[in-house]
């Protein structure tokens, strides 16, 4: 196949730059300078678009979280860009010589093992340098794992909030989980198969009965949604035992505020107290009424005083 010379100072002229799709070889030309944010499936391979793939194609080096990984998607579409390794771990030395190359007329892809880069996955630093350098920063959209399970959740979508990864630890997971507990939209959080069941019963706590899905193996051969009340969802991971695969919890959004009588929230609380914690009782009484949990502990606390 002949080729046109590259453009002066844009990539390096050499390699063929095609992919495959359906058997057909399509050539793809070397791309203008600067940073390419390239979104790839997020389990079926065949959710990539031909913009992502004409753009990996014809990339001058790929930027990848884990390149045993995305050797696979460019495997399945005859891609041989180069990869470098791109992660939370050698961003620090990487980060440089990936703005050196652009700087010097190269044009590098960014991708994550799955999805969209930057959303909890690397990539914010790399974007935010080379926006202060003046070079160019390009979105390829596409899969979206969080985007995904909202779509089939069957929860509202006006309105929704990213958390990704909540805390590890329960303590520090219920205290962030109540700062968001008045959000007034849909809430979306990546998971741990490890950590479901536990993150579920945090969330029930702090939440309430708050209508969920839990998307697990989104576009995967084993793709499942669960969908009931947060209490119902945490028994059942709690009784099935941990789960395979990549998992988003959305939550249903937060009730409109109604005022809650002095009267009201102290007989509440007296009945919660009855069987639960002071901690407890307060995140219960917080979570039905929407109100900030601090303020109900500090009622829970003069109660159980009083009580001794």
């Amino acid at each position: 196949m002949t080729r046109a010379p590259s453009p002066k100072g844009v990539g390096d002229g050499r390699r063929e730059r095609s992919f495959l799709v359906h058997g057909a070889t399509v050539p793809t030309p070397p791309l203008a300078p600067g940073l390419y944010v390239v979104a790839t499936p997020i389990g079926n391979l065949a959710d990539v678009t031909l913009r992502a793939l004409s753009i990996l194609a014809g990339a001058d080096a790929i930027l990848a979280e884990d390149t045993r990984v995305s050797r696979t998607l460019l495997a399945r579409y005859g891609i041989d860009t180069p990869l470098s390794p791109y992660h939370e771990h050698n961003a620090a030395e990487a980060r440089p010589r990936a703005l050196r190359r652009m700087a010097g007329g190269h044009a590098l892809a960014l991708i994550s093992d799955a999805g969209t880069p930057l959303i909890s996955d690397p990539g914010y630093r790399l974007v935010a340098e080379a926006v202060a350098s003046g070079l160019a920063v390009t979105a390829i959209p596409g899969a979206s794992a969080a985007l995904a399970a909202l779509c089939v959740a069957g929860l509202p979508t006006d309105r929704f909030f990213f958390e990704g990864f909540l805390p590890p630890r329960s303590a520090a997971r219920r205290e962030r989980i109540n700062a968001l507990a008045a959000i007034p939209a849909t809430l979306v959080f990546y998971e741990a198969p490890s950590r479901l069941a536990e993150t579920l019963a945090d969330l029930a706590l702090e939440l309430g009965s708050r209508p969920a899905a839990i998307a697990r193996e989104l576009t995967k051969l084993h793709e499942e949604v669960r969908r009931g009340p947060l209490d119902a969802l945490a028994a059942h991971y709690a009784a099935a035992g941990e789960p395979r695969g990549e998992i988003v919890i959305v939550v249903g959004p937060a009730e409109p505020r109604q005022c809650v009588s002095e009267d009201v929230l102290t007989e509440d609380l007296v009945e919660a107290l009855r069987t639960l914690s002071v901690k407890d009782a307060a995140a219960a009484v917080a979570a039905r009424h929407g109100l900030p949990r601090r303020q109900v502990y500090s009622r829970a606390l003069a109660l159980a005083g009083t009580r001794k």
